[in-house]
């Protein structure tokens, strides 16, 4: 069975960025790794702060719809529930 994630990086200023991804690993090097020319690299948003794990791809599609569309606060309470210190959870994941 497939996994999808909705996941939000975070620059050092705090500058949010929520996508879906179905490979969180590969997506998450990509963003260290400035693969994106866009907002990422631009803002420098290359911190994972928060996922969360889908079997559907369209519950996950939903839910980053929803998230893309809260007030900032809201986000961040959310960020803050888990992770109130902004790790980077990717180094949980043991790679390099």
């Amino acid at each position: 069975m497939k996994t999808y994630y909705v996941y939000i990086m975070a620059s050092i200023n705090k500058n949010l960025y929520i996508w879906v991804t179905s490979n969180l690993i590969q997506r998450i090097l990509q963003h260290k790794n400035k693969t994106f020319w866009w907002f990422t690299a631009k803002y420098k948003v290359n911190k994972l702060v928060y996922f969360e794990e889908f079997s559907d791809i369209n519950e996950a599609i939903a839910s980053e719809k929803k998230l893309k569309n809260w007030h900032r606060e809201w986000k961040v309470n959310l960020i803050e529930k888990d992770n109130p210190k902004w790790i980077d959870l990717f180094d949980k994941f043991g790679t390099d």
